[in-house]
């Protein structure tokens, strides 16, 4: 059996899982589990050599019993785990690069789930899941805050007392092994050394500055909440809506937190759904409100991270809704008309790599985003200074 890197991107209700060479350069399939955690879950195996994905049910509904059904696909295709990488939600202050696992570093992990309520528990779940199937595994954790790690104090900071700040109460950005992944992109398009907000569009969403591709600002602040309407997360927020929900309306904890993360967003504008799609191909007021919302509020947070740039040079859309909502694209693109965009229609359409007019004083841009890939490259790199340590 041939040895390969394993990446781990797990959700609350999907799982996404690749093989890479021992490098971290060339990925050799990838996988998804749907209803991941559920009675029934269905695991997708998209082989290169293949059109079609694999598929087949999953009876068993423990998150334990399905990550093993994933590393037995792998050894069904003559591959052996060298190592697990995983994508990590929350690193804090202290986790800013990737490592190898152990028992303090899983431990101060599970610390940092107050920052990362819904996220991080699910993330450690799998750590422990392989770690219950071969303890003898190594396993690299991959974070999602550490690439803005590096961001200017200024746009780390909230306007509170400084001991809370000190406490960790501070901006941290999300959407990190993305942000990375287009980083790395970059060069190629010739604006390694200009000013490029990422607009990482999904059920998650975020935005970030970068500034000859180091993170200089993000939408996201101490939580995956902050900044842009997401699915069903409102993005930023007044917060005295969650109080006057406490007081006012009498709502718990829970129940606050079951609006923000679950009842918000296009689901909670429109009344109807959380996916764009189906927003899209509706004709509901509301639903065209939320879309038409959705799309205000990218527009606007470009403009506030290209000020922290002191100037824009190129848009790149990414994730789900960046890569595949041509209609989306235009909307935000034909706001932010005034800075010089000018739309390709006929790219756009096509979601084609470069969507603005050859003529376009900016530009804009369309790249899939890696997140597995940077995962991979970045587990490749621990085990590498591991064995030159040795």
């Amino acid at each position: 059996m041939s040895a390969a890197l394993f990446t781990l991107n797990a959700g609350s209700s999907t799982l996404k899982f690749a093989a890479y060479s021992p490098d971290g350069r060339q990925r050799l399939l990838s996988g998804q589990i749907d209803q991941f955690g559920a009675e029934r879950a269905n695991l997708a195996l998209h082989l290169p050599s293949e059109s079609a994905p694999r598929e087949r049910c999953l009876a068993d509904g423990s998150r334990a019993e399905q990550l093993a059904a994933a590393l037995a696909t792998l050894a069904e295709q003559g591959l052996r785990p060298l190592a697990v990488a995983h994508r990590i939600v929350h690193g804090g202050s202290r986790f800013t690069a990737p490592l190898l696992l152990d028992v303090a570093s899983r431990s101060a992990l599970a610390e940092l789930i107050p920052l990362a309520p819904l996220h991080q528990p699910v993330g450690l779940a799998a750590v422990d899941a392989i770690e219950a199937i071969d303890p003898t595994l190594p396993q690299i954790a991959c974070f999602d805050t550490a690439f803005h790690a590096g961001m200017p104090e200024l746009a780390q900071r909230f306007a509170i007392a400084r001991h809370w700040h000190e406490k960790g109460v501070r901006r941290y950005g999300f959407h990190g092994l993305s942000y990375a992944a287009i980083a790395r992109r970059l060069p190629e398009l010739g604006l390694d050394d200009k000013r490029v907000v990422v607009c990482h569009l999904g059920s998650g969403a975020s935005a970030c500055a970068l500034l000859a591709g180091q993170s200089v600002a993000s939408s996201m602040g101490f939580s995956a909440l902050d900044g842009l309407m997401m699915g069903s997360r409102p993005g930023t927020l007044d917060p005295e809506v969650v109080l006057y929900w406490q007081e006012q309306a009498g709502l718990s904890i829970a129940e606050v937190r079951d609006e923000l993360y679950k009842q918000s967003g296009l689901l909670g504008v429109s009344g109807l759904s959380a996916d764009i799609r189906t927003l899209l191909a509706s004709h509901s007021p509301a639903a065209h409100e939320a879309v038409a919302l959705f799309c205000y509020r990218v527009a606007t947070e470009i403009g506030r991270l290209a000020a922290a740039m002191q100037g824009l040079d190129a848009v790149v859309f990414t994730a789900g809704i960046g890569e595949h909502a041509p209609t989306v694209r235009a909307a935000i693109l034909h706001q932010l008309g005034w800075l010089g965009f000018h739309l390709d229609e006929t790219a756009n359409d096509a979601n084609a790599p470069c969507i603005s007019q050859a003529g376009s004083q900016r530009s804009a841009w369309v790249i899939a985003t890696d997140e597995e890939g940077e995962m991979a490259r970045l587990a490749a790199g621990v085990l590498a200074e591991q064995t030159i340590a040795a």
